[in-house]
C-alpha cells in the first residue's frame, strides 16, 4: 500500500508531483561503482510505495542504462508516476558535445520512449543549451512532439533567463532544472524571479551538494577514480576543509530543529517557493526515508532569516565544475 505525501504543482502548468522527486542518475552512472540492478529496482519500488511520484533520468546517464532501469522498474506504476528525461548530447555522451538539432531530438525521444516502456514522456528537458541550434527551433520541435502526444511537458536544464524567455514564447515551459542548494545560490539572483514572473516551476538538482551537505564528507574523504566528484574542484581536500563551516552551520541549526543536516537543507529549499521540487539522488532506502521526512520540517520566517544571516558570513570556495566541463555542464 502506497503512502501519500504532500504534492506540489510545477508553476502554472498544472503538472502535480510529490514535493520531493528522486534523481536517479547515481543508480547507474557517475558515482563510482555501479549499484546492483535488482537492488535499484527494489529501491525504486520502495520510493513509489513511500509516496514519491516524480522520477528524473536522462539518455546520457549510462548512457541509456538509467532510462532502461526506470522503464523496467517503474512499468507497474506507470499511471501513478511522472517520468522526466532529457536530450541534448551527441550519441547520448556528454563528452561528445551537444546536439539539439530537431532531427536528433525526435530520434532521441523515440529511443527514450522505448527504453522507458511508455507511450508518452511526461516532462522532457533539453539537458544543456546548444549554442549551435536556435532555442526557438528546439522549443518548436518539442511543441510538435507534444502535439503528437509523445511528450506532455517541456523543460530546460541549466538555461539562462534570456534563453528561457525565448523558448517559453514558442512552447510554454513547465520546469527549469538547475543546481540550487545552500552552497550554490546563484539561481536566486535572476532565475527565481524570472520563473516566478513566467509561472514556471523549478527543479533543483544536487540539493544536498552531491552529498556534502549531509555532513558525511570531510577533507579526508576518498573517492574511487570512477566517481564523478574526483574531477570537481569543490571536492578537493582543500575545498572540503574550507567549506566545512557550511556543514557546521547546518549541524547547529539542525540540532535546534531536531532534524538531520540533510533534512534541514531540503526544508530550506522547500521554504523558498511553493513551486520548487528538489530531486535529491540516492541509492539507499534510509536516505529516501530521511529526505521524505524533510517535507514535514517547517522553517519559520525567523528561522529562515537566522539561517540566511549566518550563510552570508560564509564564503564557499571551489568551482562547481572543472573548466573543461563548463561548456557542456553550464555554469
Amino acid at each position: 500500500m502506497s503512502t501519500v505525501i504532500q504534492t506540489r504543482k510545477l508553476g502554472k502548468s498544472g503538472l502535480e508531483v510529490s514535493a520531493l522527486g528522486l534523481g536517479c542518475m547515481g543508480m547507474s552512472f557517475a558515482y563510482g561503482q555501479i549499484p546492483d540492478k535488482k537492488q535499484m529496482t527494489s529501491l525504486l519500488h520502495a520510493a513509489v510505495e513511500r509516496g514519491i511520484t516524480f522520477f528524473d533520468t536522462a539518455e546520457c546517464y549510462g548512457p541509456f542504462t538509467n532510462e532502461e532501469l526506470l522503464g523496467e522498474a517503474l512499468a507497474p506504476f506507470r499511471n501513478k508516476i511522472v517520468l522526466a528525461t532529457k536530450f541534448g548530447f551527441r550519441n547520448g555522451e556528454a563528452t561528445q558535445g551537444m546536439d539539439s538539432r530537431p532531427e536528433n531530438i525526435k530520434s532521441v525521444v523515440e529511443a527514450s520512449l522505448r527504453r522507458l516502456r511508455t507511450d508518452t514522456i511526461d516532462l522532457l528537458y533539453q539537458h544543456r543549451v546548444d549554442p549551435n541550434v536556435p532555442i526557438a527551433d528546439v522549443a518548436g520541435t518539442v511543441k510538435d512532439l507534444i502535439a503528437e502526444g509523445k511528450v506532455k511537458y517541456f523543460g530546460l536544464s541549466e538555461a539562462g533567463v534570456e534563453t528561457i524567455r525565448k523558448a517559453h514564447a514558442v512552447q510554454a515551459i513547465t520546469a527549469i532544472q538547475s543546481e540550487y542548494s545552500l552552497w550554490w545560490r546563484r539561481p536566486e539572483e535572476e532565475l527565481l524571479p524570472t520563473l516566478e514572473e513566467l509561472g514556471i516551476g523549478f527543479v533543483p538538482f544536487s540539493p544536498l551538494g552531491r552529498g556534502f551537505l549531509t555532513g558525511s564528507l570531510t577533507k579526508d574523504s576518498k573517492f574511487i577514480p570512477t566517481d564523478f566528484r574526483c574531477s570537481l574542484p569543490r571536492f578537493s581536500a582543500e575545498a572540503l576543509e574550507t567549506n566545512q563551516g557550511l556543514v557546521d552551520l547546518l549541524n547547529s541549526f539542525s540540532k535546534q530543529k531536531q532534524t538531520t543536516s540533510a533534512q534541514l537543507a531540503l526544508a530550506w529549499l522547500l521554504a523558498q517557493k511553493p513551486w520548487i521540487v528538489p530531486i535529491p539522488g540516492t541509492t539507499k532506502l534510509h536516505r529516501i526515508e530521511e529526505n521524505i521526512a524533510a517535507i514535514n520540517v517547517v522553517l519559520t520566517l525567523n528561522e529562515m532569516d537566522a539561517i540566511n544571516s549566518e550563510l552570508e558570513k560564509i564564503k564557499v570556495v571551489g568551482n562547481r565544475y572543472p573548466e573543461t566541463l563548463e561548456q557542456v555542464t553550464g555554469k
